[in-house]
């Protein structure tokens, strides 16, 4: 794993000797192959503790955008989490085989998800307070022609770093603040 991500969670490339030594003491009676299995569902109820953890309601929608690995190819795609709340976040989609989310070193939530086409990369952000149905139909138009840049996310949306930061005790770079020009 990279220093300039945050892993909040991950059955990717599970590693049955990092958990060998544990699972041999509390569960001697069983074959290494069920210890096996039992170590994918005990990480699988880790991700339900950290949807507990980030149980953090925002004031707006958070819009996923996604950069889509489909059997005819790469797609660009969004959908939106009305419910605004970031645990809603740590749900992928139900032909995903391997899901990591982390905190990347600009500060935004992402999803790596492989499937069996290839890999979806997901981007969480949350409309910013005072963005118009206007300025969000405009983002979304973008992202459904595939057009959307950085500075187009980014001037309508907020990272989610932050507030995930808050609940693990992480520091992530703080974000550049427009320039005010002076009179």
């Amino acid at each position: 794993m990279s220093d300039d991500r945050h892993v909040i969670w991950s059955n990717y490339a599970l590693d049955y000797d990092d958990w060998r030594v544990d699972l041999e003491e509390q569960y001697p009676e069983l074959t290494e192959e069920q210890r096996i299995e039992l170590m994918y569902e005990i990480n699988g109820d880790y991700l339900e503790d950290e949807r507990t953890n980030l149980n953090i309601q925002l004031g707006n929608p958070i819009i996923v955008i996604g950069d889509l690995g489909l059997w005819n190819g790469r797609r660009m795609g969004y959908k939106e989490i009305d419910s605004g709340n970031i645990r809603d976040c740590l749900y992928s989609g139900r032909d995903d085989i391997y899901s990591t989310w982390y905190v990347d070193k600009l500060g935004d939530l992402r999803c790596d998800a492989v499937h069996h086409d290839g890999t979806n990369y997901y981007l969480y952000r949350v409309w910013k307070d005072g963005v118009t149905d206007a300025q969000m139909d405009l983002l979304r138009a973008k992202l459904y022609c595939g057009i959307a840049t950085r500075a187009d996310i980014t001037r309508v949306t907020r990272r989610l770093g932050d507030d995930i930061a808050q609940v693990y005790g992480f520091s992530i770079s703080r974000q550049r603040q427009p320039v005010g020009v002076e009179r």
